[in-house]
Order: structure tokens, then sequence, then C-alpha cells
């Protein structure tokens, strides 16, 4: 099957490649004992997110957040605009 142009993403795509790199990052942030789960993702490039266990209520969270979960998921998904923490 031939791959399509990866300008005509739709939001599902989008959406699956967030995960996937959300897969990458979750051992990480469970070898702490917390967890975080993909709220939704919309066509601005907007990722929410929530924390899940220890990392509810962490001061490090934020840091989490800025430098581990929006820095790669910038990097390797270049749609996503910005990474926002929902409150569980």
């Amino acid at each position: 099957m031939a791959k399509t142009d990866p300008s005509a993403d739709t939001s599902a795509d989008l959406s699956s490649r967030v995960a996937e790199v959300l897969e990458l990052i979750r051992p990480a942030i469970r070898s702490d004992g917390g967890d975080v789960e993909l709220v939704s993702v919309d066509d601005a490039g907007r990722v929410r997110i929530r924390f899940l266990g220890a990392c509810v209520g962490c001061p490090s969270s934020t840091m989490t957040l800025r430098y581990g979960i929006e820095d790669n998921l910038k990097r390797l998904v270049p749609e996503v605009a910005e990474v926002i923490a929902e409150a569980g």
C-alpha cells in the first residue's frame, strides 16, 4: 500500500501518532508511580492529557509536562502546538 502525503494527515492520524509517542514516554512516568492519559488532540495541534497516579498533585508534574512530554511530542510530531494537562 502506498504511503499518503504526510501533509494530508487527518486528526485521527495525528492522534494516533501522539499516542505512539506517549507510549514511548510512559515507562519513565510509570517508573515514578504515575501515568498519563491522552484526552484529546484537536486540529490546531493542542494535545490534552491527564496525569494519573503519583503524578496527580506532584510538584514535578509541570516539569514532566514541559520538558518530558511536550518537548518529545513537538520534536516527534511537528504538528503539536502545545500540550495541556487537564485536572483529573
